[in-house]
């Protein structure tokens, strides 16, 4: 999208959210909603409308998880990355995600041909069945790596 039609979303968005208490966030959830993402070059005109500063949106978008400042790919994997999860397995499901998808870090971002997205996450509710992930919005509990191949694998074939 260019960034006219970004901004045309961007004001849309703002005209049926502003009005709300604590519109930021209702804004940038239709705005991920409408465009994806969150494009940095609309950060200001959201900014503008509310009468915040463009660090004060910008901070609540890297804060929070869910909003992402680039497209996702055509799949998002989420692993749960929280301590439950942690104490049964998640930091080396972790690891065998981004060796096996070619992503490297602690928030490595999407395959190189567009597929998966891999982010992190902390806490899906899972606790007692951990390690647990999301895979495009669908939650899945006793992630082993071989589960994880498996559903990335059905993901990808899915397209």
């Amino acid at each position: 999208m260019t960034l006219e039609k970004n901004l045309q979303t961007v004001a849309t968005v703002v005209a049926t959210h502003q009005h709300l208490p604590g519109a930021l966030l209702p804004i940038l959830h239709a705005v991920q909603h409408e465009l994806g993402y969150i494009p940095a070059d609309t950060v200001p005109a959201i900014a503008k409308a509310l009468n915040l500063s463009k660090a004060e949106v910008h901070g609540v978008i890297t804060y929070y998880h869910h909003f992402r400042s680039e497209p996702a790919g055509q799949h998002v994997v989420q692993i749960c990355r929280a301590e439950a999860c942690q104490s049964m397995g998640a930091e080396q499901l972790w690891a065998h995600a981004c060796v096996r998808l070619g992503l490297h870090g602690d928030h490595p971002g999407t395959t190189a041909d567009g597929a998966v997205t891999l982010e992190p996450v902390y806490c899906l509710g899972l606790c007692s069945s951990s390690p647990a992930m999301v895979v495009d919005d669908k939650v899945h509990a006793r992630v082993s790596i071989s589960k994880f191949d498996r559903l990335v694998a059905q993901a990808r074939s899915a397209a």
